[in-house]
């Protein structure tokens, strides 16, 4: 059994230790920093309160607060000028994943030059980026400890990664509080993202022992805590549990990767404009049911480690018991389970008919490297016919 392990720099955790945030910047001997949000963390007050931190450390800080719920390589390009402008020689991500992601890739794009586009697949990216704070407000996306940044490209629609190790953050500052926030949509989406990467990055290709027991802490708290988070948001020690929850599952993607629902996912949120979570959380049932004979011992584990039940089933059974506990979980949460369910709500403006499913399977099967760590072989016929499940 050969294994690797890769871990993001240093993280600090618990209830108010955003604050630490200011000395951090001091520690890195940064003169100038730009802070990478978005409008939710201007309206709440998080963005003006942890620039004055910056600020009271003796650091200049400039604030980008436009970054959209599917960040484009357009806006990042347009982060990265700004903080050349600056010279600046520290990046602070705040927020979900959105803002984390766009952070990671200004820094590098602040020593590299050039487009976001230019460094989007493998390994492009040649110089060390700035260091980097990443202060995750959402338990779902592990953005702070993975090493790829996930773009869209407006000029045509592609929805790729910047996926190198220099995207590694330099500190993580996880606290609970600044969750509390969340309403219960975004809390059920965020964290339905947290599951698919623990599930796909335990039940995947590239699996180890050491990624193993990251999707394990995070399957298992997300199983207990999830509901009582999205329906109890103030609970603190729920939003504590899925925030290490989450964290676990970005470090458990960052060393075994993912599998065909992101892939899946992917044009849901380039084409249709889906929040990643919400596609993630609407597929993965259709998915898990798709794979459960090709990994059943995993799936079963899974279905355990999330309180579904299955005792005394046999091993078939009890992998299937995945899928139905998922379809359940997506249930209670209140998040669509259909394409229907996506028009129905508003979610998307136009019905995702049959005659599109070609397009999108093509698109999904362009995300290749999720697709090739799937444990069940899969094709455009098998994509076609895993969006025609969920159509209805």
């Amino acid at each position: 059994m050969n294994a690797q392990m890769f871990l993001a720099g240093r993280t600090q955790f618990g209830p108010g230790v955003v604050s630490k945030v200011g000395e951090l910047a001091k520690s890195l001997r940064a003169e100038r920093a730009v802070l990478v949000t978005d409008g939710s963390m201007e309206r709440l007050g998080v963005a003006d309160r942890v620039e004055k931190l910056i600020h009271e450390a003796g650091v200049e800080c400039c604030v980008f607060s436009g970054v959209e719920a599917e960040p484009s390589v357009e806006t990042t390009d347009a982060v990265a000028e700004l903080a050349r402008e600056h010279d600046c020689q520290l990046v602070v991500g705040l927020g979900g994943g959105s803002c984390l992601d766009v952070a990671k890739a200004v820094s590098v794009l602040i020593t590299n030059m050039g487009s976001a586009a230019q460094y989007q697949g493998m390994n492009l990216v040649k110089e060390r980026g700035v260091p980097k704070i990443l202060i995750p407000t959402t338990a779902g996306t592990g953005s702070e400890v993975t090493f790829t940044a996930v773009l869209i490209r407006k000029s045509d629609g592609f929805k790729g990664g910047i996926n190198d190790e220099k995207l590694f953050s330099d500190y993580n500052l996880l606290d609970p509080e600044l969750t509390l926030s969340m309403p219960p949509e975004v809390t059920a989406a965020t964290g339905m993202d947290a599951l698919t990467h623990a599930l796909e990055a335990y039940t995947g290709r590239a699996a180890s022992v050491f990624s193993d027991i990251f999707a394990e802490e995070a399957l298992r708290r997300i199983g207990r805590y999830l509901r009582v988070a999205t329906w109890n948001g103030k609970d603190l020690h729920a939003r504590s549990e899925m925030l290490l929850a989450s964290y676990f599952g970005g470090v458990a993607l960052a060393n075994a990767g993912v599998g065909a629902c992101h892939s899946l996912a992917y044009p849901l949120g380039s084409v249709f404009g889906v929040g990643h979570g919400m596609a993630n959380a609407l597929l993965v049932p259709y998915v898990t049911a798709h794979n459960a004979l090709a990994a059943p011992e995993k799936y079963a584990q899974a279905a355990a480690l999330m309180g579904f039940g299955g005792d005394g089933l046999s091993l078939r059974d009890q992998a299937f018991i995945c899928a139905d506990g998922l379809e359940e979980l997506v249930e209670d949460l209140g998040l669509p389970r259909t394409f229907k369910d996506l028009k129905r709500r508003k979610i998307i403006k136009e019905e995702i008919s049959v005659d599109l499913l070609p397009e999108l399977a093509t698109k999904a099967m362009a995300v290749a490297r999720p697709m090739e760590n799937n444990p069940r072989f899969m094709t455009e016929e098998s994509c076609r016919n895993l969006y025609r499940e969920a159509m209805e």
